[in-house]
């Protein structure tokens, strides 16, 4: 068996175009469904402390 480590000193390849467009297509989608997981989320929890710090 050979040994990965061996291959970290070797200059890296250069990856095909399709590839790293669909890989940078992925990460955005990705980041959008954060971005708007983080929107509902955090406006939603703002809307139940302020009800709950209102009532007595």
């Amino acid at each position: 068996m050979e040994n990965p480590f061996n291959q970290i000193n070797k200059p890296l390849k250069e990856v095909p175009a399709e590839l790293k467009g669909k890989v940078m297509h992925d990460i955005a989608m990705a980041k959008l469904f954060m971005e708007l997981a983080e929107l509902f989320s955090y406006n939603l929890g703002y809307i139940i402390d302020s009800v709950t710090s209102k009532r007595e």
